[in-house]
């Protein structure tokens, strides 16, 4: 077997350009010329992991099948890829300089100085190179988070300097720059991709290829600018378009021969062209529905979309798979109230009640959730979701006016949600949820049996509270199932109500699940139950 091969993927001149899709399209390129390719990220902030972060800070936090919480682009290269990824795929300056410090303080370095370089430098090369070492992949794509010239992202790019001067041809660099359009000249500007390039180049690296971001064609003669005042060669300037959609991405960066300009840049064999058939008839299905609805997401976090990107993107993956248009209406849960809810959620199709932590937007969710039960309207309940589901049974169907989770009423006389045994002698906030996959035994004679074809089923979970067994027997007699369990622990997974048309709560997160090649079923399926009731049960 051939030598990996490292390609990274840096970002000038302003923040947001699309390295993730660009690594993900390239990614999936490679894959359809029989490659087997991994994707990495490095995030140059001082956080272990994101596991912390607010989400209008950093968006969704993203959580892969070994429990690593992660950045959202790794949720990018799954949906793009179909390979699961691992801790070992996202790298942040924090963990980084925790392993350094750990290893000074067990003796490690025999007494020496550490410094940013070697000592840094050297575990950020190592990290880079865990998933090469592994023997499964021809090629590490690795995305560094942030611009070039960035303080944080320094020892990052003097790492890929390194590897560069140590590995030739072995390792190749992608620049991801903005090519803005000036209304006022009429002109598509290079100067700031010059600069960029300078900056990088101030630093000893140059670029192999420039990925020129741009709401116009480059016109004619303009590749050709970039390539002399960037020393890179025609064929290497790559025009990166606005697309409607980021599943368009791939098929622009083949016209754009990227994957090419890579294999011939590492000297590997361009024997067989991309395959992206299936590809293709995915984007076709995307682009000529036969039928719309609407969904409505309801959350605390709407205001950024990215809050709730592997949920919007499932039902991208679901919208094709079901051959219809599925329009997301991001809706408040702050803004929902017991006087307003009918109002707010009338002319629903479905509604989706999304994850999330503490009391703010709460009381909103159960009124979201009632209305999708009394009105018969299909319903998905996400983690969180799940668990106001839950809560509003206990309160509007058993009786237990005062039902609720004891993370936000410890005093609760009805702790229908309550703190897992398991977490309850934990301190730390960082990595300490129950996170990652789990088993779930799904019952036969149930709606979500039929929608996975299955009784045996793993997802991934992110949380600290759980369903209270202690109510379980009362919530069965009323109608409301426990359709699936953890068969290690006896955990409820799965809450559905029987009489109603579609109305599932799930502990895990599906979500993280979905891949273009895979859709998830739970999500497929709740599509098809929102076009099926969409005329009998559109409030």
């Amino acid at each position: 077997m051939a030598r990996t091969k490292y390609i990274f993927v840096v970002g000038g001149v302003v923040s947001s350009l699309g390295k993730g899709i660009i690594s993900a399209s390239l990614a999936k390129l490679l894959q359809s010329r029989g490659f087997s390719v991994a994707l990495q990220k490095l995030d140059p902030y001082i956080n272990v992991d994101p596991g912390t972060l607010n989400p209008y800070e950093h968006g969704e936090c993203y959580v892969t099948e070994d429990g690593a919480e992660t950045d959202l682009d790794l949720g990018h290269y799954e949906r793009f890829s179909n390979v699961p990824t691992s801790q070992a795929n996202n790298v942040t300056t924090g963990s980084v300089y925790k392993t350094v410090i750990e290893k000074e303080r067990k003796g490690d370095y025999l007494g020496h100085t550490v410094q940013v370089i070697p000592h840094i430098t050297d575990e950020i090369k190592r990290r880079i190179k865990i998933l090469g070492k592994t023997g499964k992949y021809d090629f590490v794509i690795t995305e560094i988070g942030g611009t070039v010239g960035d303080i944080e992202s320094l020892p990052y790019i003097e790492t890929v300097r390194q590897m560069r001067w140590e590995m030739g041809r072995d390792c190749a660099v992608i620049h991801l720059t903005l090519v803005p359009y000036l209304a006022a000249a009429g002109e598509l500007k290079t100067k700031p991709t010059q600069h960029s390039v300078k900056t990088l180049l101030e630093s000893g690296v140059q670029p192999d290829i420039i990925v020129c971001r741009t709401e116009r064609p480059l016109y004619n003669g303009l590749k050709d600018k970039i390539a002399k005042f960037c020393n890179v060669e025609p064929s290497s300037v790559i025009e990166a378009r606005d697309a409607e959609t980021i599943y368009e991405v791939p098929l622009m960066m083949r016209e754009e021969n990227l994957d090419t300009e890579i294999l011939r840049k590492t000297m590997m064999p361009l024997d067989n062209s991309p395959d992206l058939q299936k590809w293709e008839e995915f984007l076709y299905k995307l682009k000529n529905p036969s039928d719309e609805v609407t969904i409505g997401l309801v959350g605390k976090y709407v205001e950024l979309k990215d809050a709730y990107k592997s949920i919007n993107e499932s039902f991208v993956h679901a919208s094709a798979a079901n051959e219809c248009k599925v329009n997301v209406k991001l809706i408040h849960s702050e803004h929902i109230n017991k006087k307003n809810g009918a109002e707010i959620l009338k002319g629903l199709n479905g509604i989706l009640v999304a994850p999330g932590f503490g009391e703010r937007g709460i009381e909103g969710k159960i009124e979201a959730i009632k209305f999708a039960r009394e009105n018969k309207i299909p319903f998905l309940g996400v983690c969180l979701g799940m668990q106001c589901a839950v809560i509003e049974f206990g309160r509007n169907v058993i009786g237990y006016k005062s039902a609720h989770s004891t993370e936000m009423n410890l005093d609760t006389k009805y702790p229908v949600i309550d703190l897992m045994e398991e977490q309850k002698k934990i301190k730390g906030m960082g990595g300490t949820m129950r996170l990652g996959k789990y088993p779930c035994k799904v019952k036969k004679s149930t709606n979500v049996y039929n929608i996975y074809q299955t009784l045996n089923v793993s997802e991934r979970h992110r949380h600290r509270y759980e369903f209270n067994n202690e109510y379980l027997e009362e919530y069965e007699n009323a109608g409301m199932t426990a359709a699936g369990i953890n068969p290690n622990e006896n955990l409820v997974e799965i809450m559905e109500i029987k009489d109603h048309p579609w109305f599932i709560g799930v502990q895990f997160h599906p979500e993280y699940k979905s891949t273009v090649a895979k859709p998830h079923p739970l999500f497929v399926d709740f599509v098809r139950a929102t076009l099926e009731n969409k005329k009998n049960y559109t409030v």
